[in-house]
């Protein structure tokens, strides 16, 4: 059973399917005038996605004499128009639900209520009532069509060292019958389980020929899927990853773990994959975590030729969460921290225009001080990027020549419709005025030490993936 397509008792928040808007008409199908559609989101609620229940049979931290709903749902880790239906989106989930644990007997980790969950896309529809439909579930593959997990990646090809365990605390195995032994000698062997095709996907690309790219927080991973899930092949920092088509620049490795490749894009021509950092690259190392400093990297799909670009976020350790084309050199980029604004009047949930023509390439800089580290990418005077910055300021990196792309504000969703979600994180082109905007809601669970309980947004309301359309009338 499906729940949650409209908010109850809420009838003029949802989006209107109109023929004509103040001009703005949104173009279907060649030829096609049934599909020349408008979207207006009418009040400033947005409207609520369906959801199944996964399971309901835990206990809810916070309230004792209660059961926690996990919820699929999760849809909001990235959005991506269809390429031809106007009134069409994809959304991505993450690698399923899971909490921060650190009190395992097996070092630091995520607790997993459904190690089994296979990270997946959903087709959506606008429908002429408003309400939000899901016609189609793409669960990702393995190149042999078996289903992946959302379970951490082997050491050596995107690992993040976390542990997984079951909600009882115990770590989740390889054969769950035995006890854990990590003897690779032993007969008895039974290490913890791991999955080196999982993703923990966060960026989408939808393509005309039916297929998608999807980019991870775990290598972080690009991967090519077939319509129908199935693996075509992938793109990731590890040259020794015999998986890979192309490769990304060494330093990309050095992601801060959960913090990988959080948007994806491609550009119009659909030759160019551009993708996104979350955060600071811990590059070299874990030292420079609270710097403004983000990394845009582009791959052409025929040749493998790699650019990167700097970000400078507002605020040290914000998000980049989303990106998407507007044209060859410019893009869209949600920006925000982790707050809500029920318990933050200054959460910050926006979206930058930014051009790649105005920054810096790092790949073409050689000579004056300039080099080239096979691990850790362009070093300035003997640093690396995120080094200089940490120490000198981004007067550091000016005085070398380099500057970050430029960005102009496009949306303020706080301001916009009073966002009150803390994770932003899917983006919508619907024409160079108009923007749908989703969240993650995690699948409406949080946890609060390692105890997992209900993810709320205020005293009251349950966090929930909301679609938002809004005008970008900065641009």
């Amino acid at each position: 059973m499906k729940h949650g397509a409209m908010r109850a008792g809420t009838v003029v928040c949802y989006l209107m399917l109109i023929a004509i808007l103040a001009g703005s008409v949104l173009e279907g199908a060649a030829g096609d005038t049934s599909k020349k559609y408008s979207l207006q989101l009418v009040g400033k609620e947005g409207v609520r996605l369906e959801y199944d229940v996964l399971r309901s049979d835990i206990l809810d931290a916070q309230n004792p004499d209660a059961t926690l709903e996990i919820r699929n749902g999760g849809y909001g880790s990235a959005m991506t128009a269809h390429p031809f239906e106007v009134n069409q989106f994809y959304a991505l989930t993450d690698r399923g639900p899971n909490a921060k644990f650190t009190k395992g007997n097996y070092g630091k980790g995520k607790v997993f209520p459904t190690p089994d969950y296979t990270p997946r896309i959903g087709l959506f529809e606008v429908r002429r009532d408003g309400r939000v439909s899901l016609i189609r579930e793409i669960l990702l593959r393995r190149p042999d069509g078996s289903r992946i997990t959302g379970l951490p990646n082997s050491s050596g090809i995107g690992g993040t060292g976390e542990t997984p365990y079951h909600c009882d605390g115990s770590p989740i195995l390889r054969d769950g019958s035995r006890p854990y032994n990590n003897d690779a000698m032993s007969p008895e062997y039974n290490p913890f389980r791991l999955d080196d095709y999982g993703l923990d996907t966060e960026g989408l690309v939808a393509l005309s020929d039916g297929t998608f790219w999807v980019s991870d927080e775990y290598g972080p991973h690009l991967v090519h899927f077939a319509d129908n899930g199935r693996e075509i092949e992938r793109i990731n920092p590890f040259n020794t990853d015999s998986r890979v088509a192309h490769t990304l620049p060494a330093e990309f490795a050095n992601r801060r773990p959960n913090r990988g490749m959080e948007g994806l894009a491609v550009t119009p021509d659909e030759k160019t994959l551009v993708g996104i950092m979350q955060s600071t690259m811990y590059n070299p190392s874990k030292r420079v975590k609270k710097l403004d400093v983000t990394r845009i990297v582009t791959i052409n799909l025929e040749s493998g030729q790699v650019r990167q670009y700097l970000y400078r976020q507002d605020k040290p350790q914000n998000a980049n969460s989303e990106i998407v084309a507007m044209s060859s050199t410019k893009f869209l980029v949600i920006e925000r921290d982790g707050k809500f604004l029920s318990k933050d009047s200054a959460a910050q949930k926006k979206v930058y225009q930014i051009d790649l023509a105005t920054g810096t390439d790092l790949e073409s800089l050689y000579g004056n001080g300039l080099t080239q580290d096979a691990k850790l990418g362009l070093m300035v005077q003997g640093k690396t990027v995120e080094e200089t910055v940490l120490e000198k300021g981004w007067n550091g990196l000016a005085d070398a020549g380099i500057v970050p792309v430029s960005k102009k504000l496009a949306v303020d969703m706080v301001q916009a419709v009073s966002y009150p979600h803390d994770k932003m994180e899917g983006l919508w082109l619907i024409d160079e005025k108009t923007l749908g905007v989703l969240n993650d809601d995690d699948f409406a669970v949080w946890s609060t030490g390692g105890k997992l309980h209900r993810k709320m947004l205020n005293s009251r309301e349950r966090d929930a993936n909301t679609l938002y359309v809004v005008r970008m009338d900065n641009l």
